[in-house]
């Protein structure tokens, strides 16, 4: 992780995950959660933490999912269905359910799917935020599987050239099986940084690099500096001249197969709003789309080889001799891995001001403070 992105060890309380993971769950079903959807919920956001990713961790995220439940905007008891299905695809309609919750159970039927055709793809509706992409696509490694998820959120991210928003951070992960190797695990937003990113570059009042945002006109600010007080959020490679048709383009993929594909719409209100909106299956406030796939390894190749190339081909990117002023090559999802085993060790660092929230929280929803 970026260095403005990560907590500073002396602003930092370090806790125990086992106990963090049971703390979430209970503050979930505090605010309505059935139980056991609750452990799924913060196995997903305590996973995000371990792996580094705090983005999309406790620290941002469970207080929006407990604003979002208090205020009726997600569904804690979604009577989520599958409306639409063949013996390799299937449409989840979400009802309103937070999407680290239903989306673990579509990955499930991309799975199953996946075993009886060699693939399987899950479009989701009506939902809710996604949480960690990656979480969801890891499912599919223990059944040596490629694991496939995207998810497409609401409007915050400028097209190349525009003025105002038209897709989300629109983020997508694959995640692949190895031997020995950890697993290939590639999860990235389609903006030039995930918008939880600059939230956490606040709390710290940390400096941001030049190209991540623009102005409110849409003018990218190219300077380093702090986070302005009104902001938008650029494509990845913030630029034409440097290729932010390619993060507007792959965001406009990531809309289509979760948004349109699924019957869900797109993320902003089309000219005229109101009914035009509703035919045109505008997302509405707070909805996400998303997408998960599994493709089954054994369908195209044999498994056995196919992990020792992996292998191999891991070791050899990792033997890249590094350019200068540069210690090593690093893969996708090795960061993660070497944070995972960092923290499960030493515990996972969350700012004092988490702390306070949980010690707030845990006042008002009655139930005991374990951190």
């Amino acid at each position: 992780m970026l260095q403005q992105f990560k907590v500073h060890e002396e602003d930092a309380v370090r806790v125990d995950a086992e106990a963090l993971r049971h703390m979430v769950s209970a503050i979930l079903e505090k605010v309505g959660v059935p139980p056991e959807d609750a452990a799924l919920g913060a196995d997903c956001l305590v996973a995000a933490d371990l792996r580094g990713v705090d983005s999309h961790g406790v620290s941002n995220m469970l207080r929006y999912y407990v604003t979002g439940y208090t205020s009726g905007q997600i569904n804690p008891r979604p009577q989520w269905s599958v409306v639409r299905e063949t013996p390799a695809t299937a449409t989840v309609d979400c009802d309103g359910g937070l999407g680290i919750i239903i989306g673990p159970k579509a990955m499930e039927i991309a799975i199953h799917k996946a075993e009886n055709t060699g693939l399987g793809m899950v479009t989701m509706n009506n939902g809710r935020h996604m949480g960690m992409a990656s979480y969801h696509a890891m499912l599919a490694l223990k059944h040596d599987m490629v694991g496939v998820c995207m998810t497409a959120v609401g409007a915050g991210v400028l097209p190349t050239f525009g003025r105002e928003p038209r897709l989300g951070t629109n983020p997508i992960a694959v995640a692949v099986p190895a031997g020995k190797e950890p697993p290939f695990v590639l999860d990235i937003a389609t903006s030039v940084v995930a918008a939880n990113k600059l939230g956490i570059a606040r709390r710290l009042g940390a400096t941001i690099p030049g190209g991540y945002v623009a102005d409110m006109d849409g003018t990218p600010i190219m300077e380093p500096g702090p986070l302005p007080d009104q902001y938008l959020v650029l494509p990845f490679g913030s630029t034409r001249e440097m290729g932010s048709h390619k993060g507007y383009g792959l965001a406009c993929v990531v809309e289509i197969l979760c948004g349109i594909l699924s019957g869900g719409g797109y993320a902003f209100m089309p000219e005229g709003g109101g009914s035009a909106g509703a035919i045109r299956g505008f997302a509405g406030r707070g909805g996400a789309r998303h997408m998960v796939a599994a493709y089954s390894i054994e369908a195209f190749t044999d498994v056995a080889e196919f992990k020792a190339t992996m292998d191999e081909w891991l070791q050899g990117l990792k033997a890249t001799p590094p350019a200068p002023g540069h210690e090593r090559v690093l893969v996708p999802g090795q960061p993660e891995h070497e944070a995972e085993q960092e923290r499960r060790a030493r515990g996972i660092p969350l700012h004092k001001e988490v702390i306070g929230w949980f010690q707030d929280i845990s006042r008002e929803l009655a139930i005991p403070y374990l951190l």
